[in-house]
């Protein structure tokens, strides 16, 4: 293969703040995935990453934005979420009691993921979820 030959493909959709845009966000996802068998679960992990982006950052306040980007390879589908920054926490993980109302959302996106990965920005936080076409390509989800 030549070095500057890819077979993944990647997509972008950039989106206004807004909480109805999340249903946009996984129609997107879905169209762009309709034939792959990871495309339930990439659609619930683009659901929950930019309702939190929208919930959680400057991306829900007024002229905010989300910003998707989907990668597909043969091994690989990788959503990625990018928010607006304007927290001064990156996104993490939280262990809630049974009773609590919120805070499990990136939990869940790491039990059906089989790897996330949180960047930091001046910008913002980007959170990627990894799905394996082949589990033995990343182990069992943690």
């Amino acid at each position: 293969m030549h070095e500057y030959t890819s077979t993944a493909r990647v997509w972008g959709l950039s989106c206004p703040g807004f909480p109805e845009e999340v249903s946009r966000a996984r129609r997107w996802t879905r169209d762009i995935l309709r034939d792959s068998p990871l495309a339930d679960d990439a659609e619930l992990i683009v659901s929950e990453l930019s309702a939190n982006a929208i919930l959680h950052t400057a991306s829900g306040r007024e002229h905010g934005s989300f910003h998707l980007a989907v990668a597909v390879s043969a091994q690989v589908v990788a959503v990625s979420v990018t928010d607006d920054g304007g927290t001064t926490t990156a996104p993490k993980v939280e262990h809630q009691d049974q009773d609590a109302e919120h805070g499990r959302g990136l939990g869940m996106v790491s039990a059906i993921a089989h790897r996330v990965v949180v960047h930091d920005s001046d910008q913002g936080h980007t959170v990627t979820a990894e799905l394996f076409a082949d589990t033995r390509l990343g182990g069992h989800p943690c």
